[in-house]
């Protein structure tokens, strides 16, 4: 047997006997009540349908007008919840934030609408203590009516998808509003909402036809609208798209180049900044910091949330769960008391710490301490050498405490957060 120079130097003893780990002196009582509370939850919920498939979208959506099938859609997914509150005991965790998403989740009737509310009601701790309830709305879906049922319920939060004012660059998008019609929808939603609800309307940089004039004509008016939160998402032509197969494959639509999207976030970020729009993520701005989604922000930081419909996913402890895409098998499935999940993935350590790196840098501010804690490793000290490059090419601040994206940073979206977490897998798999 050969023993390596390092070990011979070690003294070889058979004591002291070493029964577990960490040593009972760093017990602590606090641990007891942490491990007995119960760990907080969000909620998905989706709503697969829309009146229109627009050009960009790459989601499990089904169109209304082949496939009216709503109210049975509701039924299934009322099952569900009871099913899926049952099976992995969920009733007694507190909810955190509710997002309904889809698809179009306003197209719901209010009947049907208010049918899942109640079946969340009673299968989950749905109304005590929830911090928000977030709904997605498309311009022509809402009415004044339905405003008012949502505020009702418990709504808070509504996000709405604009993706342009610009009438042109909005048909070509294959959207089923106008430029006039979305402000109705907005100034619907302030005034069914007003002191109930935080409003977010979501922009999409990159869209085919865009120009500076267009885009920035996109932004005044999102400002000019007063809405508490304004999100930046950036178009990919997606290989399952239209924009795809017309942009790309047949190049008879216009796309911004790479170098004209990066100066169209960078015109929105100064407006916003000068507006007093502050960044809560990379892509999200909100009035005088006012807003944030409670949702993202928090499975972002590693909270369980389950997802509930159609393709809809989760993860819960180290489980990543997804229910099946296919409409049919979904409503067979849970009709024969099944749960409706096809595929998942169990994570490892590894997995869970790359995870929370790089979706946390997605929040422009990524706790030293809190991942130590979780993880019990020194991220300044596993990624030193790129964090240095990081911080000396201008996109990060480091700290004792905290990376921190820059304007750079932020700009450049999740390039940070995909840097570090590809350079622990590439260290330390």
């Amino acid at each position: 047997m050969t023993i390596s120079t390092e070990l011979s130097k070690l003294e070889s003893k058979r004591l002291p006997l070493v029964p577990n780990y960490p040593p009972f002196k760093q017990w602590k009582r606090a641990a007891v009540k942490e491990t007995l509370e119960a760990k907080p939850l969000c909620l998905y919920i989706h709503i697969p349908f829309c009146t229109q498939r627009c050009s960009f979208c790459y989601y499990k959506t089904v169109d209304l007008k082949e496939r009216p099938e709503v109210e049975g859609y509701v039924a299934t997914l009322c099952k569900e919840i009871e099913m899926v509150s049952d099976s992995f005991d969920l009733a007694n965790r507190p909810i955190h934030a509710v997002y309904f998403g889809g698809g179009t989740p306003s197209l719901l009737k209010e009947p049907q609408l208010v049918k899942i509310v109640e079946a969340l009601g009673k299968n989950f701790k749905f109304f005590e203590n929830k911090k928000q309830f977030s709904f997605e709305a498309e311009p022509l879906t809402i009415s004044k009516s339905k405003l008012e049922t949502m505020a009702n319920l418990g709504v808070n939060r509504l996000s709405m998808g604009m993706q342009s004012f610009v009438d042109a660059i909005i048909k070509l998008s294959g959207r089923g509003h106008d430029e006039k019609q979305a402000y109705r929808a907005i100034n619907l939603a302030q005034k069914a909402g007003e002191g109930k609800w935080n409003i977010n309307i979501d922009l999409l940089s990159g869209l085919a036809g865009e120009t500076d004039e267009t885009w920035h004509q996109s932004v005044e008016r999102a400002i000019e609208t007063g809405v508490e939160s304004i999100t930046v998402y950036k178009m990919e032509a997606f290989a399952n798209t239209e924009v795809y197969q017309t942009g790309v494959r047949e190049d008879v639509v216009q796309l911004p180049s790479e170098d004209q999207e990066l100066k169209f976030m960078e015109y929105a970020m100064e407006r916003f900044g000068r507006a007093n729009y502050l960044p809560w993520s990379h892509f999200t701005y909100t009035k005088d910091g006012c807003d944030k989604s409670e949702y993202i922000y928090n499975i972002w930081q590693g909270m369980d949330f389950y997802g509930l419909g159609v393709s809809a996913f989760g993860t819960m402890g180290d489980s990543i769960l997804q229910n099946t895409s296919d409409l049919e098998k979904y409503a067979e499935i849970v009709d024969s008391g099944q749960l409706p999940l096809a595929r998942g993935y169990n994570l490892t350590s590894l997995d869970m710490m790359v995870r929370d790196v790089l979706l946390g840098m997605k929040l422009l501010r990524l706790d030293l301490d809190r991942l130590k804690k979780h993880y019990g490793f020194n991220l300044k000290t596993l990624c030193a050498s790129v964090l240095t490059d990081l911080e000396l090419d201008g996109f990060i601040s480091v700290s004792d405490s905290a990376i921190e994206l820059t304007s750079k940073g932020i700009l450049y979206g999740d390039f940070v957060g995909v840097t570090l977490s590809d350079y622990l897998k590439k260290s330390y798999a």
